[in-house]
């Protein structure tokens, strides 16, 4: 059955295309499994609610725009009723009743693992023409509007620049009473009831209210204006768009921007935790994370109930958070094709839980082809990071490219170009990383005061836990190009480090012990036939590598019309490194998890193809991509 909702509609209708409905919501209550649900041209200003899962790929409830036709569903309201109070500064005063149950100004941004907010912000927000704007705490603060041009990375303690300078002087503050709203906003001149200014009503626009609704398709959609929360891995991860602790959704070719917190969520629910740390302070969020994960197992999270989503071909962009987040609820999914940028730029708040894509537990999951950039950080893959690929990605201009956290592997990291000043952070072990492009600065450090889960191959079965010893890496085929000032590009920071299993047993069996041994002797780490450009150092023990100290390689990244291009220009030492194809018989086991780097079936792992996805020969140039020569290269990779 086909279902059709139109402007021109009637929910007393019959959803034909003749004679459709008005709201999405209509549809939704009544499309079952095999039923298609197909949105015309408007703006539906709407929180979607799928009532009926689908039973399976091929009985799938789908949810899709009209081809060819815009269709917008907005958290938001468009407010025109605005009356002026002195100078540029306008207010409108609206009663409680009109958000329902849900006041996105009269709720903080609050929960576990956010570091800090300079004032009190809500989970509203306004817009003039789509643009949004800042919120301040006090009213005097609308009329004298401080003009911020930097702000602090709290991570990495660095100071970096405000993205849209004049954007920060559009601020807004709010009031909120027993009875009204009362929302205040400095509009420089524009007059906001001849303007589009809207404000967010809602917190989701396409997200099930109950848990396990599965095998949903949302297609051709754009959204926008979610009033979503903070996201972190032991509360509940509402987006603006979502699946809710479900199986199989497919979200394609989308445009998803503005919301507060989280774009597109695929993580847990609030049964497994709710911000407890901050709520009850009595454990650190460590403990309650650790929680989550058996508390999730004993409630059935497993490969056949949750997860296995794909997320592919969509644009996402000016969120507070995450372009898409998900702990335990992301197992088993493949994210590829989505362009994501501007994620948490804006720095209204900062916590440990920002990204352009921020995943825990992402187990077997298949990340590749995606193009994110001008995001805090651009991939956050974090706690339990096992039979994960991360792969042919484009990563540029973020504060920090990938940061791979207290997992234990086996995870691969491949052909990626990592452009940024800081390319990697690498607290986890069981890694291999394979033919990349890192351009930026590699921090590594180990642990010790936070087991983690390990999982049984392919698996939600838990198998044990482990500290973070370092090591047990493998670093093959890639390129590291230095920059002037910058300290930490390459693989140096493995100095002390064994490098192989036989002499890494045989150093903790020179004493007689047991645990401390094994602490006391590095893991080995197995690095080879990387190229080394302008400053990048090597681990002094690697062989067959390349080390170029002098020889800069301008390594550029330009956006055109057309797509992006990387441009640089290679040395002729480029082809005296030749590189293996690598595959699971290749690369040595992962020593804590004892599993092998392998297909989510159990298959060879066979990496043969580069990052255009051409086909490697036996002896390939080391990088990402196949095509690279010594002289200039000018080669489209988006």
């Amino acid at each position: 059955m086909e279902y059709h909702v139109a402007k021109n509609g009637s929910d007393q209708g019959q959803g034909t295309l003749e004679n459709p409905f008005l709201t999405i919501n209509k549809a939704a209550f009544i499309a079952a499994a095999g039923d298609t649900v197909t949105v015309h041209e408007g703006v539906y200003r709407e929180w979607v609610n799928p009532n009926f899962k689908g039973l399976s790929n091929n009985r799938r409830v789908t949810y899709q725009a009209a081809e060819g036709e815009k269709v917008i569903i907005k958290g938001s309201e468009h407010i025109q009723n605005w009356q002026q109070v002195e100078g540029t500064v306008w207010k409108v005063t609206l009663s409680n009743s009109f958000f329902g149950d849900y006041n996105p100004y009269s709720l903080e941004i609050f929960g576990d693992w956010l570091v800090t907010i300079e004032e009190t912000k809500h989970l509203g927000d306004v817009y003039l023409n789509g643009m949004s704007f800042y919120e301040v705490s006090q009213y005097e603060h609308l009329l004298n509007p401080v003009i911020r041009t930097e702000v602090l990375d709290h991570w990495t303690q660095k100071i970096v620049p405000i993205r849209n300078i004049e954007q920060t002087k559009y601020v807004w503050y709010t009031e909120v009473t027993k009875d009204d709203t009362t929302i205040y906003a400095n509009f420089h001149g524009a007059d906001p009831n001849q303007e589009l200014v809207e404000i967010n009503v809602r917190r989701s626009c396409f997200y099930p209210k109950e848990t396990g609704i599965d095998y949903i398709t949302v297609r051709g959609f754009e959204m926008a204006h979610g009033a979503t929360p903070w996201a972190p891995p032991t509360a509940d991860q509402p987006g603006l768009l979502g699946a809710n602790w479900s199986k199989g959704w497919i979200i394609e070719n989308n445009i998803i921007h503005d919301s507060k917190c989280s774009a597109i969520s695929i993580g847990k629910e609030a049964s497994t935790g709710n911000n407890y740390r901050t709520i009850r302070k009595d454990k650190p969020g460590y403990q309650y994370q650790l929680e989550s994960v058996f508390s999730a197992e004993r409630n059935g999270w497993s490969k056949e109930r949750i997860g296995s989503h794909i997320i592919r071909n969509n644009r996402i962009y000016d969120c507070g958070q995450n372009g898409i987040v998900g702990h335990l609820g992301c197992i088993f999914s493949e994210i590829y094709h989505n362009h994501i940028y501007n994620i948490a730029i804006k720095r209204e708040f900062y916590g440990h839980e920002i990204a352009g894509i921020k995943f825990h537990a992402a187990i077997d999951v298949h990340i590749h082809h995606n193009r994110i950039h001008d995001c805090s950080l651009g991939l956050w893959s974090d706690w339990q990071t096992q039979g994960t690929r991360i792969s042919k990605n484009l990563f540029y201009n973020n504060n920090r490219d990938l940061f791979v956290e207290v997992s234990h592997g086996p995870y691969m990291v491949d052909h990626n170009i990592l452009g940024s000043e800081h390319s990697l952070d690498n607290v986890s072990q069981g890694g291999a990383y394979i033919a990349n492009l890192f351009c930026g600065r590699m921090s590594q450090w180990k642990v010790l005061n936070r087991s983690t889960q390990y999982h049984l191959p392919h698996s939600t079965k838990i198998a044990g836990f482990s500290l973070i010893y370092g090591g047990d890496d493998r670093f093959y085929n890639n390129i590291f190009v230095g920059r002037e000032g910058l300290n930490g590009v390459g693989t140096s920071h493995f100095q002390d480090y064994t490098t192989s299993l036989e002499e890494f047993i045989e150093k903790v069996h020179e004493k007689h012990g047991d645990v401390e041994e094994f602490n006391l002797v590095q893991q080995p780490v197995y690095i080879k036939n990387n190229l080394y450009l302008n400053g990048a150092e090597p681990f002094s023990k690697e062989v067959d590598n390349l080390v170029d100290d002098n020889y800069d390689p301008k390594i550029t990244i330009l956006e055109k019309e057309d797509g992006v291009y990387l441009s640089c220009r290679m040395p002729e030492s480029l082809e005296v490194v030749k590189s293996p194809v690598h595959s699971t018989s290749s690369l040595p086991r992962v020593r804590i998890v004892d599993a092998e780097f392998e297909n989510p079936d159990g298959s060879e792992l066979l990496l043969d193809t580069d990052y255009l996805d051409k086909p490697k020969g036996m002896h390939s140039v080391p990088g990402p991509i196949s095509l690279l020569k010594k002289g200039e290269n000018y080669i489209k990779v988006w």
